[in-house]
């Protein structure tokens, strides 16, 4: 299993500007050859190869006066912006298609100096090394500082150097992790979660996790920095202090909901053998009037984290689907009691007399749904039974 581990980086001024050579490099090989492979179609020639693009871009352009300055980036640089390349090329021609699953993915596009976000990618080739006083060393760069907040499992091939819209430096490595090594114990437990924004998750058993709402409570201080950017010069150097001052704002609210929801998602994931969730149209509530508390709440992501931390500690889980009528079903007798606006938030069934909670009712059920689904996979029945609608 691939995992991604990021760290951050304290470049030195002098190293800054190297890595920032070395963005504009990668950034200008990148744009030449997506220059020629779009002049190519135009033409009606043959795509042209990484490898023929390579000599001409790298190799050769070197030698021009236009292109000498490439040399200030590492070679393997260069050549990893050409197959990074390829990779969006092929993405493209998989998604039209139809090879590649989810949304439309766009064409590349060219990339200029003034995106927020810079990345350069070091190869095994261009020799970069973490050194016995655990800094990370880069060609042509050197021996830059790392805050190591944990060890990596394995030793990765390759690390990209990102500077974030906040102005922060990152050192990325994905490696490769033994699947028997992270496995937990199994437990007898299983869970099934309804998400919502008044509470972020509620459990079968009644428990219900507030929403933290990190973009609602510093909102006060995004509105007072956003406007401090507005009132800027553009192009000015106090504009750009405000920018960064805004990217900041919004990285610590990001920062913070993210590591709320690697706490509770490492939670359950240990305390249950199986998690049932139900899957959400973000995209469709996000154009709601309720879209920036969906955004807030961050459900895409908790849910992804439920997905690959169940895969690595060898749990289960399963996503319901959205067509379940998990708010009208009562839990108890198994009748639909129809359509509920909003607004009621507990409820009697008039088939049973049980009286409900619309959430905790929600979660049973998406727990039961998700129990059935899950034995008959493991039961190997081809073409798990659809989810019940109406």
């Amino acid at each position: 299993m691939q995992l991604r581990y990021s760290f951050r980086l304290h470049p030195t001024v002098g190293q800054c500007k190297s890595l920032a050579r070395a963005f504009g490099c990668a950034r200008v090989v990148w744009n030449d050859a997506l220059r020629i492979r779009q002049d190519a179609h135009v033409a009606g020639l043959p795509f042209p190869k990484s490898a023929d693009l390579s000599k001409s871009l790298i190799t050769q352009a070197k030698k021009t006066p236009e292109r000498e300055w490439l040399s200030d980036a590492p070679v393997g640089v260069l050549q990893q912006s050409l197959r990074d390349q390829d990779q969006a090329w092929r993405n493209f021609f998989d998604s039209v298609k139809g090879k590649r699953g989810g949304p439309k993915i766009e064409p590349p596009r060219f990339k200029t100096r003034r995106d927020n976000r810079q990345t350069a990618r070091y190869t095994r080739s261009d020799r970069w090394s973490i050194t016995g006083a655990d800094r990370l060393r880069l060609p042509k760069v050197g021996d830059v500082k790392v805050t190591w907040s944990r060890r990596l499992p394995s030793d990765p091939t390759s690390v990209t150097v990102i500077k974030d819209p906040a102005g922060r430096y990152w050192a990325s490595f994905v490696v490769e992790t033994d699947p028997a090594a992270d496995l937990l114990p199994e437990v007898g437990a299983d869970c099934g979660i309804d998400l919502g924004l008044t509470h972020f998750a509620i459990t079968d058993r009644g428990v219900k996790v507030d929403s933290p709402r990190f973009l609602r409570r510093a909102e006060k201080k995004l509105k007072k920095a956003q406007r401090e950017l507005s009132r800027k010069v553009r192009g000015s150097r106090n504009r750009e202090k405000a920018r960064v001052k805004v990217a900041r704002a919004h990285a610590r609210v990001a920062n913070a909901r993210r590591d709320w929801q690697h706490k509770l998602s490492t939670r359950l994931i240990s305390d249950n053998q199986a998690v049932y969730v139900e899957t959400l149209s973000v995209a469709g509530l996000g154009r709601t009037r309720l879209a920036k508390s969906v955004h807030d709440a961050g459900w895409s992501r908790f849910v992804g984290m439920l997905e690959y931390k169940a895969a690595r500690y060898g749990r289960t889980l399963i996503r319901v689907d959205r067509g379940f009528p998990s708010s009208r079903l009562c839990c108890a007798c198994g009748h639909n009691t129809g359509a509920k606006p909003l607004s009621v938030r507990e409820w009697e069934c008039p088939y049973c007399g049980t009286r409900h909670d619309r959430d905790v009712n929600a979660a049973r059920n998406i727990r039961t749904e998700g129990r059935r689904i899950r034995a008959a996979r493991q039961q190997h029945i081809p073409g798990d039974v659809p989810a019940l609608t109406g």
